[in-house]
């Protein structure tokens, strides 16, 4: 937008892209007509708007945006409901998606910009699989954490936890109980995390929940990171890809790791 049409005529502004949508009445139409007829930045920007319009109806320009980033949308809206309703807090830094719906807003003067801006902005920031996932991650476990929810079989029985997930899921997930390392099973469910069924096992460490979600991948590098408030471990190991969250110390998840890690062993 040239630095005269910002100086001039900011109360035509929102009628301009009403009469470009057809939405004015007769009466505030004929007036914006009359304006127009007098107003070459105002009818500079018409023309200005009205070719970006012709250049987004063309075929193959619409942006469409991945399905990850659909996803991630959909899980931080779950996110930000399930922590409200648990008095949870909420991330400390915003979303991107956030970012992005702040960023339409102030471009939101040129509805036709505002898409074409979005869809670069969300492009360019889109978080990467793994962010993704670290957001399922949270999300379920925090979800988890919701009244009747933790568990779909109550038992500190390896024994009883373990074949309880035949059927359920497509693989078999190793089940410990580690009781005596201060980190007892409570029980097991399945659960839903990147577009597929995952086995969720349920541990407690002075009374903090322990998720730690199961399901086959190829081998990866190990990571451990915070996540918004909470702790996370990840590790492969005989084609399964475990996810360990908590708001334990990260000392305490270490530890946890290493224990299950030796107990798969014998």
């Amino acid at each position: 937008m040239s630095e005269a049409h910002q100086r001039g005529c900011p109360e035509w502004r929102i009628m301009l892209h009403g009469f470009i949508d057809g939405e004015l009445d007769s009466v505030h139409a004929t007036q914006f007509e009359d304006h127009l007829a007098t107003c070459e930045n105002c009818r500079a920007e018409m023309e200005r708007v009205a070719a970006v319009r012709e250049i987004i109806d063309q075929d193959g320009v619409r942006w469409r945006p991945p399905e990850a980033l659909r996803s991630q949308v959909l899980t931080m809206l779950s996110f930000e409901q399930t922590a409200a309703a648990a008095n949870l807090p909420q991330p400390r830094q915003p979303v991107f998606w956030r970012r992005a719906l702040d960023f339409v807003r102030q471009w939101s003067f040129v509805p036709s910009l505002a898409v074409l801006a979005a869809s670069g902005f969300l492009f360019i920031n889109a978080p990467s699989q793994t962010l993704i996932l670290q957001d399922e991650i949270m999300a379920s476990h925090v979800r988890s954490m919701m009244a009747d929810h933790l568990t779909d079989v109550l038992t500190s029985d390896q024994h009883t936890v373990k074949p309880w997930f035949n059927g359920k899921i497509d693989f078999s997930p190793p089940v410990s109980d580690l009781s005596k390392d201060g980190f007892p099973l409570v029980g097991g469910r399945v659960d839903y995390i990147g577009g597929r069924a995952v086995a969720a096992l349920v541990y407690r460490r002075h009374g903090h929940v322990i998720n730690l979600f199961i399901w086959p991948t190829a081998s990866g590098a190990q990571t451990t990171t915070e996540h918004d408030g909470y702790n996370m471990v990840q590790w492969s190991d005989g084609g399964l890809t475990f996810w360990a969250i908590s708001d334990v110390a990260s000392g305490d998840l270490a530890e946890f790791e290493n224990l299950f890690r030796s107990a798969e062993r014998l």
